[in-house]
């Protein structure tokens, strides 16, 4: 069993959605800061006998003695709890940060911060993971407080064309990868050479290019890797990431012709399927994998949840009136075949399936 600080921000919620995927328990909750309980008692038995503490609370905004000692205060308490523990932890995690130790009120912080940790950790006798992290971006990034990136991907989906203030070069790692460092899946020592270079204004170039692609039926060329990663970034963004897109009909005496997906990359695997009324395929979520459904043939309701969250978008279609739907990274979905006659829909995703690696995790919506 693993205890979380900072469950409720960027990386803690892709550590949870990732052990969502891998079907762990969901971490226990331990709160830190001004939300945490006055009894440091009260710590210590949430910490008791954890395999892991994972410490990825922090605070990256606000005056510098608010951030630098924040930061120390947050990592003080873990460490108190982990000392008071009955029985201590057997390894102590710790989202740092490639800027610890650069002289800035954020960078001392977060060099304390660890230094506690690790004093922590040797005092009980557990292992110690320190992970230097950088600038990390994904699904569901704060746009101005995660990443420029989710500044970006924000703005190009309200329809406002971003502005680079500072070109720059940046190391840039998806949340879901830097999860799977937090959560071991990588071994830390990889973790220096995982981050994609950079500049703001390549990104940014980058982000309007995917941009102007993803348009009604078109589809990005996708490298499965960091242009992916950036799509899915993307894709987040907006009151409603998944969208309805009307298709255009190409009609003759024959009847008609629907482009569902037009990618100038090609790849990616083309499948149909027939559901019965009544039934309900899906209730799985992807990691990483783009998917387009379109029913060309019955009624269906396709049914959306973001992991972790409660909310739940339905998006009602018909073969009357093709569609394209995008179903967004780590959202949860389903199709209910309704009226009276079997749904037929065609599916497109960027790579063929692979048994061996299927990135489909079941989660009912």
């Amino acid at each position: 069993m693993d205890v979380l600080t900072g469950g409720g921000g960027f990386l803690g919620w892709h550590v949870r959605a990732l052990a969502l995927a891998r079907g762990l328990d969901a971490p226990r909750m331990l709160a830190v800061g001004a939300r945490a309980g006055s009894d440091p008692d009260d710590a210590a038995r949430v910490v008791s006998g954890a395999d892991r503490v994972l410490h990825l609370a922090g605070i990256n905004r606000g005056p510098d003695h608010a951030v630098r000692d924040g930061n120390v205060a947050f990592a003080r308490q873990v460490a108190d709890a982990v000392r008071r523990a009955g029985t201590p932890p057997r390894e102590i995690v710790v989202a740092n940060s490639v800027q610890a130790g650069n002289g800035t009120p954020y960078g001392d912080g977060k060099e304390r911060a660890a230094a506690l940790l690790q004093e922590a950790a040797d005092a009980v006798g557990a292992s110690f993971v320190d992970l230097h992290l950088p600038n990390l971006f994904g699904e569901h990034g704060r746009p101005d407080h995660n990443s420029v990136v989710a500044t970006f991907c924000d703005r190009l989906a309200r329809g406002v064309l971003p502005v680079v203030e500072v070109d720059r070069e940046l190391a840039l790692l998806s949340a879901q990868t830097a999860a799977e460092f937090v959560l071991g899946e990588r071994p830390a020592a990889d973790l220096a050479d995982a981050p994609t270079p950079r500049r703001v204004s390549e990104v940014l170039d980058e982000l309007i290019d995917l941009h102007r692609e993803h348009v009604g039926a078109g589809m990005p060329a996708l490298d499965g890797g960091w242009r992916r990663d950036l799509f899915n970034a993307l894709r987040s963004s907006g009151p409603r990431p998944a969208r309805a897109v009307p298709l255009d009909a190409h009609a003759d005496p024959r009847g008609a012709f629907h482009e569902v997906v037009r990618s100038p990359g090609g790849g990616g695997q083309a499948s149909f399927s027939s559901t019965v009324p009544g039934v309900t395929r899906g209730e799985h979520f992807h990691r990483r994998k783009v998917e387009r459904f379109c029913v060309v043939d019955g009624e269906a309701v396709l049914r959306l949840r973001r992991v972790l969250t409660r909310e739940v978008v339905e998006i009602h279609v018909t073969g009357d009136a093709p569609v394209a739907v995008d179903m967004p990274t780590l959202w949860t979905h389903s199709l209910v075949a309704v009226g009276d006659r079997p749904v037929r829909t065609v599916f497109w995703v960027d790579e063929p399936f692979d048994p061996a690696h299927p990135d489909t995790f079941l989660e009912p919506v």
